[in-house]
Order: structure tokens, then sequence, then C-alpha cells
């Protein structure tokens, strides 16, 4: 669908191609350390510089694998090392010592090769030309990026009709909506079918409603075609409801590495029981390891620890004391998990 790739790089011999790679990512003793620079005084009425503050380890020895088509959450605190290890698994850093491999490219060697095999979508960037209609761009990346005029406007449909822009990109993106240029964005990253898609806040400064549709798009994406997302956020709703794994770094070292579900047996040892009932009692009792959190208008919220007492139980024990006509248990919020790992 492409022309040859391969073909590009300036130097042969730095070819890391994994022919029968298990990973479309992998990452082996990864690390960047940022040196500090000592001031030099310029003119003798200048004070003296200060000690040069210690260099700064941003990614330390950082080892992990992804296979394709997983939808990986990577976070951590801010200076945690996320966008620093984005930018060398994209290219645009060297690390200091270790290795990685992205679609079996060395990227700091075979950046032009890989740029065919990535896509990207930062929340604050754009790499739409703010005067043009989103199909005057995606006309120049075909040219870019060297893909067959047919198998162009065959993606191009494709995607037009996932993301349901057929009716936005004959617009000027400065007319657009957020949430409209940020599903034009994703198409404009997946036209040369990208085996990896990194994403760096994609929901950021979007409304409710166009944050549900782009994280869907985003799901659907994956499970149709294949492609592999790797995804930063603050938002812990990008990463409950697009990611089914979750990498958490702190410090430049991995600190986390399991699935969502994982992460939730581990970190949170409780569940959420929400119950309407017909009547209210204000005198309702509560057996070891549950805890009433809120009742309001027939409304009520049990917290409880299914180690302690099972589900079945506790609904049984209710039912003795109100009329239940409702009912949902859900697992507790994101942020309480993260809150847990970071040790808030």
């Amino acid at each position: 669908t492409i022309t040859p790739k391969r073909a590009i790089t300036a130097d042969s011999g730095n070819r890391e191609v994994a022919l029968h790679c298990k990973s479309v990512i992998e990452i082996d003793k990864l690390t960047k350390i940022f040196k500090n620079r000592r001031k030099i005084r310029r003119f003798p009425w200048q004070p003296s510089p200060a000690k040069p503050a210690a260099d700064f380890v941003a990614v330390d020895q950082l080892s992990l694998q992804i296979k394709a088509g997983e939808r990986v959450a990577f976070i951590g605190p801010n200076g945690a090392g996320k966008s620093t290890t984005i930018k060398m698994l994209c290219g645009i850093l060297h690390p200091s010592s270790g290795d990685a491999t992205v679609a079996g490219y060395r990227p700091w060697q075979n950046r032009a090769a890989l740029s065919y095999e990535i896509g990207t979508v930062f929340g604050q960037r754009s790499q739409l030309w703010q005067h043009l209609s989103p199909l005057h761009s995606y006309e120049l990346l075909s040219h870019i990026y060297n893909i067959d005029r047919s198998d162009y406007e065959a993606q191009l449909v494709n995607l037009s009709q996932l993301f349901d822009i057929e009716a936005l990109i004959h617009q000027p993106v400065l007319k657009l909506s957020l949430g409209e240029r940020m599903k034009c964005e994703l198409v404009a990253s997946l036209l040369h079918k990208p085996k990896v898609l990194f994403l760096d806040e994609p929901t950021i400064g979007l409304d409710i409603n166009a944050k549900v549709v782009v994280r869907q798009l985003i799901r659907n994406l994956s499970s149709n075609l294949g492609t592999t997302v790797f995804l930063t956020s603050h938002d812990t709703a990008d990463i409950e409801q697009v990611c089914n794994r979750v990498i958490v770094i702190d410090h430049g070292k991995l600190i986390q590495d399991s699935s969502l579900d994982e992460l939730r047996r581990q970190y949170i040892d409780k569940k959420i029981l929400r119950i309407v009932a017909n009547l209210d009692n204000n005198a309702i009792q509560l057996p070891e390891g549950a805890q009433l959190t809120s009742q309001e208008n027939h409304h009520y919220e049990v917290s409880f620890n299914p180690q302690i007492i099972s589900t079945g139980r506790l609904i049984e024990w209710l039912l003795q004391q109100i009329d239940i006509q409702d009912l949902e248990i859900k697992d507790p919020p994101m942020e309480e998990i993260i809150g847990a790992i970071y040790g808030d």
C-alpha cells in the first residue's frame, strides 16, 4: 500500500528490522540523562556561577514490551519521564544508554523509516494547516507518505466513515470545533496505516460529549484495524475507557505494569453498591466490611470490601431493611486507584 519504506534510510547498516519480533515495541534498559552545564561568567562584575546541579535522570533503566493491538496507558506524575520516553520512541531524542525498537526499527537511527510505521496525535499541537480544509492537508500528507492514490482514496473513505467527518473535511480547520478538529487530527495520523499510534492528551480541552466520542473512536480503531495505541493522559477516564493495560512510571522508573482489572484488584479492596429504594430508611444498619457513604432521595451508596462480605450477602442484608427498586455495582473511580499508586 505504501512505497517501500526501508529504502529511505540513510544508512542501511543501522537498520534494526526485526522480522520475527514478537512485540511491536520493545524497550530494554532505556535510559536518558540530561547533563547540566555550568554557566560561564562572561563579565568580571558578574557573580561566580554556583556549583552546577547534578545531572538529571529523566528515564532510568526502563524495560517493557508491548504487543501489536494492545491499548496501553503510559502514566505517571509530572516529571516522571513520560514525554522523554515517547520522544525516544519516536526518534526525536537519543538515549544515553539502553535500546529500543518500534515496529522493528531503532527509532533514533531510523527516524525517517519509522515515520511510516507510527502516527502521533498531540492534544495541544495540530498537524493540520489551519487555513486549509482537512482534505487539503490529507492530500499533502498522502504525497509526504508516498501513499498509492487508490490506497489513499480507499483509506480516506474508510476513515471518514469511521470517524463521521464526511461533512467536515471540506471546511477550513479554523471553523471546526475542538472536538471536530480532534477527529480530523486522528484521521490525518492514520492515513498511512501506522502500526503504532502515540496519543498525548488526546482529549484535553474537549467537552464531555466530544471526549466520549473520541474515546470510542480510538477503542474501535484498535479493535477493527489492530492498531497499537500508546496513550498518555492526566484524564483518568481516558485510561478507563480506552486502555486495557496500564504502565506507571515515576522518576523515570517502572513501578507498575498490569491490566486495568489487575490494577483495581491490587490497589483498591472495595466495590461500590448504588441502590434506589421505594422509601428512605434513616436507620439503616450495615454489616462489617460495608459502609454507607451517601443517602439522598431514596438513593443509597454503599462502599464494601468483597473480601469481608460478598455482594450477594450484602444485598440480602439490605433487602431485610429496604425495598430495593434498582441497584448497580461499580468499581471505584480511577482517581482512587491512581492516588493509591502515587501514595496520595
